[in-house]
């Protein structure tokens, strides 16, 4: 299902803006029905800033991929190894109008070879997520435990990763 003219590749400074902008129409997307607009606005402006995401470009054991179609960037996943052979998903987006094309699949699949050495996902997803929480499931994630953070509910995700011989 994934278009044959998507390339998934490790993004450069260059890309930061048009990954903020993918991750700012995500999040409106998605949480602006949870948590409202405002919040989102917030929240974008402080964990998605310039600033930060050229700083998560370079972090030692991570993969900051991007999925571009057509010169545009549509998805973005980043992923870090926390302790071998565990690997975290700290955020994988897809354009809403790019989503359920197999582009979050692509990503996930695309981490995975580049951190051959790890064999198990982790991630957290809002509870009120449903469409994230469904994406994951289809994807095998299961939960594995539940946490409270400033008053939202987040399931706890992992994933163990078939190796092939």
């Amino acid at each position: 299902m994934n278009g044959a003219n998507t390339l998934i590749r490790h993004a450069k400074a260059a890309d930061v803006e048009a990954v903020r902008k993918l991750l700012v129409e995500t999040w409106h997307d998605t949480y602006d029905s949870l948590i409202g607009a405002a919040k989102v606005t917030e929240i974008t402006n402080s964990w998605h800033s310039i600033e930060n995401l050229s700083r998560q470009l370079t972090m030692p054991d991570t993969s900051f991929l991007v999925a571009e179609e057509n010169g545009a960037i549509v998805g973005h996943i980043l992923v870090t190894v926390q302790k071998t052979p565990f690997m975290m998903i700290s955020r994988l987006y897809v354009r809403p109008d790019r989503q359920r094309r197999g582009i979050g699949s692509t990503l996930i699949d695309a981490s995975a070879a580049r951190h051959q050495n790890c064999d198990t996902f982790g991630l957290e997803v809002e509870a009120d997520n449903k469409k994230g929480l469904s994406f994951y499931l289809r994807e095998g994630f299961r939960e594995v435990g539940r946490s409270v953070t400033q008053g939202i509910d987040h399931i706890r995700m992992e994933k163990r990763l078939v190796k092939r011989s």
